[in-house]
């Protein structure tokens, strides 16, 4: 029961009882527009299309060479890189699943969805391996496969990186490529997921 005194008791309730409601909606208010999670830093954004690439050995250096054709042999080993977006002048080296293997290959011997994916016979597949999360840093040079050192799984790079043997779950996710003002660039996102398989 609302108690009523001099005439001017119950306006300043009503005002009371508005202005904590307006403050309590402000309130919630103000929470729908706080900040949600923080985006990605830009070094660790996937890579996205354009951005170029740098060897691993030159992305600590001062002045960032982009890497072109020419740098990747033919026939192997991999050139380990990282995607570069010169625009920002960012290497994208702060995630470990942004490094690439870079690996020019006869165009001739690569399948049609590899060649599609191709630059110049030039192909692009995640350095983690989606088994347990290690680089796949060996080149069997007399087979031209990728292998895993952790646990061996064998890729096939000529086959969209697929499984030749080893507990991997999958191929490794491959990197489309272009080739723009003479430099490698990304044409596209990752075909797949990188890194380990989820459970």
């Amino acid at each position: 029961m609302t108690k009523i005194g001099r005439g001017g008791d119950r306006v300043r309730d009503e005002h009371s009882t508005r202005r904590d409601v307006l403050a309590a909606l402000t309130a919630v208010g103000a929470v729908g527009v706080l900040p949600g999670p923080a985006a990605a830093e830009p070094d660790s954004e996937r890579p996205q299309a354009g951005d170029l690439f740098v060897s691993q050995a030159g992305a600590d250096s001062e002045s960032v060479a982009p890497l072109k054709p020419a740098d990747i042999p033919l026939g192997g080993p991999p050139v380990i890189a990282w995607p570069y977006d010169a625009a920002g002048h960012v290497v994208r080296k702060g995630s470990r699943l942004n490094k690439v293997l870079l690996l020019r290959l006869d165009p001739a011997t690569l399948d049609d969805a590899t060649r599609e994916r191709a630059a110049d016979g030039i192909v692009a597949y995640s350095a983690i391996c989606p088994h347990a999360g290690c680089e796949v840093s060996v080149w069997v040079a007399d087979q031209k496969i990728f292998e895993c050192s952790c646990h061996y799984s064998h890729y096939n790079p000529r086959d969209a990186a697929a499984v030749l043997d080893g507990p991997t779950p999958r191929a490794l996710a491959a990197l489309p490529l272009k080739i723009v003002d003479g430099n490698l660039a990304v044409a596209k996102p990752f075909t797949g997921r990188v890194g380990i398989a989820p459970a």
